[in-house]
């Protein structure tokens, strides 16, 4: 643990959720802070509750002069400024530096005004909070102490729900605040607990939770690095609803590790939205996530649709591959059980001039011919050189070309990095005369994202990877990965007569039996060669 405001920020190497290798944070008042931190707060018609909010924030254990109060004023018609020297206001009292902004002209919405917000921040970290909210003293404090200990946490606050305005009195919340006797302000026992405090407990406070840990992100009261929120977009400002879920999952694909503090403590005053209405929040909030989200695969079940978001990104590079075999690759992708995928084909296509060449003879024709084959296939797209990442989606795919995945391939793939919690799954799939071994990669965004973050000079990101997520080594041919040519005589039949240049030939050649006969015997040296492949890849990835 730091001390002192001793530097450690990026030091940490965290697997998967589990911050408890950070050790125990500071105890509230037994450390010195030295990070600053902007409070943002979206108020829309929040006339009653916000000073009540304000008030418990002037009266917040964390330094006045490391924090910051950023009133984003939603409304339809502004609030009065704050007093030039806020201590104390009519309504009670006020954070020593505080400010109010409105969101730019035409925005609204509760993710407009948080991004306004951030905008106008100037804190090293940003605490997304309510305005209905009343906070413990040290509610600030709590979440911050982990900032301190690592710069890619997204730290949720600790809140019960209790009466609102209409059956306690402001005059008395208030009070409570002046008093400092918060705490004391409502019985336990009268407290609603949010939904995400069950999933706490399921998940030992989210260390167990793995990769769904950012689906219990709620923005009520939620602090992260202005950087990292940086780094993974910000909001996105055409969600009006659940657009805290959205961010979650894209700070999960950024690297980000989620750590709930139940000494954030604080009063939602009111019953939420989610609980007044929740069939219609979810009517509302599932269409909008399913694009966004792809990890809710309970929400994209159509066999055949595209998302805004694609599961898996594959990228096939073309080298020296002849059209024919990049054909067979991305045409097997596309035909596979997974239907929200991508695929980025990467090759030198800047050098496919338009100018008088030679159809037949030109040196580029394989280049021209896949260029031409895809033009029209809106879930491939072509890039000159590989994209470092593929944020926001979660999963890339290398495959080389020529090599064919089964239909189910890459799904299954997919489910066997999720179940074993790995960041990185490579196939072995041919040895070459030099040694070298023809291999597909699976690569977790999220997994890469944070080895980024965490390496240092000279650190090799798979080692990063391995330490904090686990890989693994197999051969291809046991998750279905066949090179074109033995993928072609494998294949099931097509429906339908055959074509040929003779009619009536196709049926008479089935009559005497001719291609089915002559495709058995032609089976079987391949089958042998695919029994000696498959022991030389095993052989290859068997450990030593």
């Amino acid at each position: 643990m730091a001390g002192g405001g001793e530097d450690v920020t990026g030091a940490a190497r965290i697997p998967l959720n589990d911050y408890g290798v950070l050790g125990e944070p500071p105890a509230p008042g037994e450390w010195t802070p030295t990070l600053t931190v902007s409070v943002v707060i979206p108020a829309y018609r929040a006339e009653r509750t916000l000073p009540l909010t304000l008030a418990s924030l002037a009266r917040q254990t964390y330094p006045a002069h490391l924090m910051e109060v950023v009133v984003v004023d939603d409304g339809e018609r502004p609030m009065e400024p704050p007093p030039e020297s806020p201590a104390v206001s009519s309504s009670g009292p006020l954070p020593e530096r505080l400010r109010v902004v409105r969101p730019r002209g035409g925005a609204w919405g509760r993710a407009s005004a948080c991004a306004a917000g951030a905008e106008a921040a100037k804190g090293e970290v940003i605490l997304y909070l309510d305005a209905d909210l009343v906070l413990f003293p040290e509610h600030v404090e709590a979440q911050m102490r982990w900032h301190h200990l690592a710069d890619y946490l997204v730290v949720l606050g600790h809140l019960r729900f209790v009466p609102g305005l209409d059956e306690v009195p402001a005059s008395e919340v208030l009070a409570a605040v002046e008093a400092g006797a918060v705490p004391k302000l409502f019985a336990e026992e009268d407290a609603t607990p949010q939904w995400t405090e069950r999933r706490w407990d399921q998940t030992d406070d989210l260390r167990a939770a793995g990769f769904s840990a950012f689906s219990v992100m709620v923005g009520a009261t939620a602090s992260l690095p202005a950087r990292l929120l940086r780094a993974a977009g910000g909001l996105d400002a055409s969600l009006v609803l659940g657009e805290d879920t959205e961010l979650g999952y894209r700070l999960a694909q950024a690297g980000a590790v989620f750590v709930p503090d139940r000494r954030s403590r604080c009063w939602h005053l009111g019953r939420s939205t989610v609980m007044r209405r929740e069939p219609d929040v979810k009517r509302h909030n599932w269409p909008h996530l399913a694009e966004r989200v792809p990890s809710f695969r309970w929400l994209r079940r159509h066999p055949h649709r595209t998302y805004l978001v694609p599961y898996v990104e594959v990228v096939v590079e073309v080298g020296d591959a002849s059209f024919e075999e990049v054909r067979a690759t991305v045409d097997a992708v596309l035909a596979g059980r997974l239907p929200d995928v991508r695929v980025t084909v990467v090759g030198p296509w800047g050098r496919l001039g338009g100018g008088r060449r030679d159809p037949l003879g030109d040196p580029s024709l394989d280049l021209r011919l896949v260029l031409a084959c895809y033009q029209g296939e809106p879930r491939v797209r072509f890039r000159e050189a590989v994209p470092d990442d593929c944020f926001p989606v979660p999963f890339r795919f290398h495959c080389p070309p020529g090599w064919v995945p089964s239909r189910g391939a890459i799904g299954s793939v997919v489910k066997h990095a999720d179940r074993q919690r790995l960041g990185i799954v490579s196939l072995a799939l041919d040895e070459r005369e030099d040694g070298r071994v023809v291999h597909a990669r699976l690569e977790r965004t999220a997994a890469m994202s944070r080895a980024r973050h965490c390496a240092g000079p000279g650190d090799d990101l798979g080692d990063l990877v391995h330490e904090m997520y686990g890989t693994v080594w197999d051969a291809g041919d046991k998750w279905g990965f066949l090179p074109a040519a033995l993928a072609a005589t494998t294949a099931p039949p097509v429906p339908g007569r055959a074509w040929t240049d003779a009619p009536g030939e196709a049926g008479t050649a089935r009559a005497l039996g001719g291609p089915r006969h002559q495709g058995r015997s032609g089976s079987r040296p391949l089958r042998r060669t695919a029994r000696l492949l498959r022991r030389r890849l095993r052989a290859l990835v068997r450990p030593a």
